[in-house]
């Protein structure tokens, strides 16, 4: 019997609303946040931020979100693992549910899926006619990082790269934001936004160990699976202070201001998700906490970010 909170076809009677919800909305703020580091990198080099241009820039990075997220549902049906996670925390973990509970078949969720990454590719196009024509090769990168971090042959995620992928892709997102404002490549939203992808990255991490038993069964490889939960718990600590001894690093060399380091306080949250991740990487049902935790301490470091560098522009 399914939790009561998980999605039933009867909560959906409207097709729109159904198909909507199936993209995980909710997560869909780590792009809104990683596109506002890109606006605000742009605005620190003094360039005039393009308001059409930027409200185009984060629907559809929204829009490539929802596909992915979408397809990692399909694909995590075709392999099995969502069936057979019966440790998930839903909503977190686990998958989005709409295929095991039968709101959408999966012939559906994958044609939806490749249909939201197909809408993308015109609006690129668009973007980069009245932008830059580097955008173009941009948003490629960021599609196939997507759609290679659950689909085969890659299945980055059942590889041991999953972390690397979603560090790529949000890395990617800042770029782009920032290059469809400024109309040429910087690296400034590269070294800027590091640290917000590191922290995206970890949240895929903490995720992974409600679900490890499910993935090792479907044959992912995960660094949770391959080195268990036990062991593997110190990977959190360790992509947390890789994230922010980036952001030291950069602002005591002077590549981002001093106000970029408001993005520490997110720490807090951070910590205390290590703490408990460190004392129950064992017990899955334990871990909805820590990775609330993390999800907040992800925002909370992109907004204040992106908040520090308009507030230099606005000082210099």
């Amino acid at each position: 019997m399914r939790p009561p909170q998980e999605p039933a076809l009867a909560a959906y009677p409207n097709a729109f609303l159904r198909y909507f919800a199936a993209t995980r909305p909710a997560f869909l703020s780590v792009t809104f946040v990683a596109c506002l580091i890109g606006l605000a990198t742009a605005a620190l080099d003094g360039i005039a931020l393009r308001p059409a241009v930027a409200f185009f820039t984060v629907f559809f990075a929204l829009l490539a979100h929802a596909g992915i997220n979408v397809l990692n549902d399909y694909y995590d049906a075709l392999n099995g693992s969502d069936a057979a996670n019966s440790e998930r925390l839903f909503p977190y973990t686990g998958g989005s549910r709409f295929i095991q509970n039968d709101v959408l078949d999966l012939r559906a969720v994958g044609v939806f899926g490749y249909a939201l990454l197909a809408a993308v590719v015109p609006a690129g196009l668009w973007l980069a006619w009245v932008s830059a024509g580097g955008l173009v090769l941009i948003g490629l990168a960021g599609l196939f990082v997507g759609w290679a971090y659950s689909a085969p042959p890659l299945k980055l995620m059942s590889r041991g790269w999953g972390e690397a992928a979603i560090a790529c892709g949000w890395l990617i997102v800042v770029i782009g934001a920032d290059t469809a404002q400024r109309g040429a490549f910087s690296p400034l939203p590269a070294i800027a936004g590091l640290s917000y992808a590191l922290h995206v990255a970890n949240l895929l991490f903490i995720n992974q160990f409600p679900d490890w038993r499910a993935d090792a069964v479907s044959g992912k490889r995960n660094w949770v699976v391959r080195l268990g939960p036990r062991r593997a718990r110190f990977g959190y600590p360790l992509i947390l202070g890789l994230a922010n001894g980036w952001l030291l690093g950069a602002t005591a060399l002077g590549a981002l201001p001093r106000t970029a380091l408001f993005a520490l306080a997110a720490l807090a949250p951070a910590l205390a998700a290590a703490r408990s991740l460190l004392a129950h990487a064992a017990e899955p049902r334990r871990l909805a906490s820590a990775i609330r935790a993390t999800i907040a301490a992800a925002l909370l470091h992109g907004v204040l970010l992106a908040v520090g560098l308009f507030m230099a522009r606005l000082a210099a």
